[in-house]
């Protein structure tokens, strides 16, 4: 059985403790406030965490109707804190490896370093109800965690992070970068590209046709 940590609010603190040390994850993050336009009026964002991504996309964007989504009880506690005084949040707790619950239609969906935590049955089927939940012309982008070709590029990205003597996150389900951009095709995403990527950080891009 696939085990997930997330639940763990030693593992979440030790997650936070390192994430703004990332190398290149601001170059990443860059790119994707790029690829949403400034006039988006709706945003669905999936695995939220403490609300990092979604911060970033408001300071453009400060009227923007916003759905945060995320099962750890640690990470939904720090968006709350996050985004108590914004009233054009809202913070749903659930869980990726279920169906969405019914939520409307988004100008973008984003994704910050957590749909690698799915099998890959569940991101292929998630990418699925992310298309429909675009409205046309809407876009989807996933900042993530993909898996390297090789084992040697694997260790040099985890010794580039600084966990090389760690053993590796059970919670993670790595998947190459051609695989999820071949899927977004098939499920009808156009101008699909990795529009990013530092080893095993990549951004996957698609648009649902107008």
């Amino acid at each position: 059985m696939q085990t997930n940590l997330w639940t763990n609010a030693d593992h979440v603190l030790w997650y936070l403790a390192k994430a703004d040390k990332i190398p290149h994850r601001t170059e990443g993050e860059g790119v994707l406030l790029e690829q949403v336009p400034k006039t988006v009026e709706r945003i669905l964002d999936l695995g939220t965490g403490d609300g990092r991504l979604l911060g970033l996309l408001k300071i453009d964007r400060p009227q923007v109707q916003s759905v945060a989504i995320d099962f750890s009880p640690t990470m939904l506690e720090a968006v709350r804190q996050r985004f108590a005084e914004d009233e054009t949040v809202e913070i749903i707790a659930h869980n990726l490896d279920d169906p969405l619950p019914s939520l409307g239609h988004f100008d973008a969906v984003v994704s910050s370093f957590a749909i690698h935590h799915l099998t890959h049955d569940h991101k292929r089927s998630l990418y699925e109800e992310i298309f429909n939940f675009l409205v046309p012309g809407g876009v989807f982008c996933n900042l993530e965690h993909v898996a390297s070709p090789t084992q040697n590029l694997h260790n040099r990205f985890r010794q580039a992070i600084g966990i090389a003597d760690e053993p590796d996150d059970p919670s993670n389900i790595l998947l190459d970068v051609e695989t999820q951009l071949k899927w977004l095709r098939e499920i009808g995403f156009t101008d699909v590209d990795c529009y990013w990527k530092w080893l095993e950080l990549a951004l996957l891009v698609g648009i649902k046709p107008s």
